[in-house]
């Protein structure tokens, strides 16, 4: 997800270069709503990590 946000920033970045301005504040606003989403599904991953798989046993 976060490749994405990423993508979708460089998209942002080439429009708006070219002069698309609709085109660079749509996917500028893609972008952000995707790293939100990435740092919101991060934060309950590594707090379920931290919960749930803290001990581990060799057997």
């Amino acid at each position: 997800m976060l490749y994405w946000a990423l993508v979708f920033f460089v998209v942002s970045i080439v429009a708006a270069v070219f002069g698309f301005g609709g085109v660079a504040d749509a996917t500028a606003g893609i972008a952000q709503i995707l790293f939100y989403v990435f740092i919101v599904f991060f934060v309950i991953s590594l707090i379920a990590g931290l919960a749930g798989g803290g001990r581990r046993s060799l057997r």
